[in-house]
């Protein structure tokens, strides 16, 4: 029987549709040291660009055409470079505004070297609202470092330039890097602060085996990189961000009053998002999954108990699509973890619906230890006293230094979750 709760949280459940949509690019000049993310180094003008770009336009009509879209609040285009499809952007864009009439949050990202006024303008008449440069640094040494194409004065030409525009801006800083310094990692935040930025996203190097980064390094951690080192940068990034007015609203997220990214929150509250394009990701009720497969047959039919089902799309020798089925209680469990992630944590209601799947004493045990830690505490700021958590919990900042342990602990409180791979060769953007 499924609890009765009546919530904005309770109706995400059985959402019909997609609330988010994200489209990946796959194509870079050139791949950066550190990545290992699905993308490709291409010429600009490359026409294989304006192929991809017809399927994905083909396939968003798809499933447009069968319901998933109608009530879309956010787009994501990601890479890669989207930026690097110059006025095949500006056409993906065209065709999501028409695809998705409520969409309020419309992001791209972008890179300082493919990102000139002219395109920044024809994105925001297309109906582009957001856009999200890869800045990483504002040191050339380091930016060489990382192998990035562009250098700390372009870089801070077109941040300029993207506030100019009229859209919101975000952009993203990498910190405990080759040849970081704490003075440098200082100017950096405050060389993109003076810019005018609404958001800023804070990130540690992850080094990722197989790539060239990795392979410069060998075995064992770099001093640079070690968890010290990230601790450090990201406790300076926050008294920087926090004395200059931004609100640390996620873990690696700040943003000015009215300035989060709401396709972010997509995904970390638990609502349905649709991925399309080489490698993205997506995660659908049953009900949305249902819609999908009226226009991708190929995808199999799910048992009974999948309740959340999750899709990525990879393509190898033959295009794959991944799918991850979680049932009621690993989706109660992966929404209560992701929750934590956010400065506003898990509502009451939240917590009602997910005692009442996991089971209550299980979920108020797990709370209670978790407090008495120092990692979480009621919405209402109380720790450990009677009631406390009653009206929702939130991380400290201690739960966010801590943050793989707390998220263990709440997705512990369900079982693990099937995988099955399917062969799915339509749902493939082609080159």
């Amino acid at each position: 029987m499924t609890p009765a709760v009546t919530s904005s949280y309770a109706d995400r459940l059985r959402d019909p549709g997609a609330a988010g949509l994200y489209l990946h690019v796959p194509f870079c000049v050139r791949k950066c040291a550190y990545c290992d993310f699905a993308s490709r180094a291409t010429e600009p003008g490359d026409p294989r660009m304006a192929r991809y770009v017809d399927s994905l336009i083909e396939q968003i009509g798809r499933c447009a055409g069968a319901g998933l879209l109608a009530h879309t609040r956010t787009a994501y285009i990601g890479g890669g470079t989207p930026s690097l499809l110059g006025p095949d952007l500006v056409r993906l864009v065209r065709a999501v505004r028409k695809a998705c009439p409520e969409v309020v949050e419309f992001t791209s990202e972008a890179n300082p070297d493919s990102l000139s006024t002219p395109l920044l303008a024809e994105l925001r008449e297309a109906g582009l609202t957001r856009i999200s440069l890869g800045i990483q640094s504002t040191d050339d040494e380091e930016l060489h470092a990382l192998g990035r194409v562009h250098d700390a004065e372009t870089a801070l030409a077109r941040l300029r330039e993207a506030v100019a525009s009229g859209l919101d801006v975000s952009c993203d800083l990498m910190c405990a890097i080759p040849l970081q310094t704490h003075a440098s990692w200082q100017r950096s935040i405050q060389d993109i602060l003076s810019c005018g930025v609404g958001h800023v996203s804070v990130y540690p190097l992850q080094i990722e085996e197989g790539t060239p980064l990795a392979r410069a390094v060998g075995e064992g951690d770099p001093a640079w990189n070690s968890t010290d080192v990230q601790a450090n940068r990201m406790e300076s990034a926050y008294r920087a961000l926090s004395a200059a007015g931004y609100e640390h609203y996620e873990v690696a997220s700040y943003a000015q009053p009215g300035k989060r990214c709401a396709h972010n929150i997509v995904y970390w509250s638990g609502q349905t998002y649709l991925g399309l394009g080489t490698s993205a990701a997506g995660m659908l009720t049953r009900e949305a999954y249902g819609r999908l497969r009226l226009s991708y047959p190929e995808l199999p039919q799910v048992s009974e108990q999948a309740f959340r089902i999750r899709l990525k799309v990879s393509s190898n020798n033959k295009p794959q699509v991944e799918l991850e089925y979680l049932n009621k209680a690993q989706a109660a469990a992966e929404d209560l973890m992701l929750a934590m992630r956010m400065a506003d944590g898990i509502a009451a209601d939240q917590l009602v619906y997910a005692g009442e799947v996991l089971g209550k004493d299980k979920l108020e045990s797990c709370i209670d230890r978790l407090m008495v830690r120092g990692l979480v505490q009621g919405a209402d700021g109380r720790v450990g006293e009677s009631g406390a958590g009653r009206g929702g919990i939130r991380p400290t900042h201690q739960g966010w230094l801590l943050g793989n342990e707390l998220y263990e602990a709440l997705w512990d409180l369900a079982p693990d979750q099937e995988t099955r791979m399917v062969e799915v060769d339509a749902m493939e953007a082609r080159v």
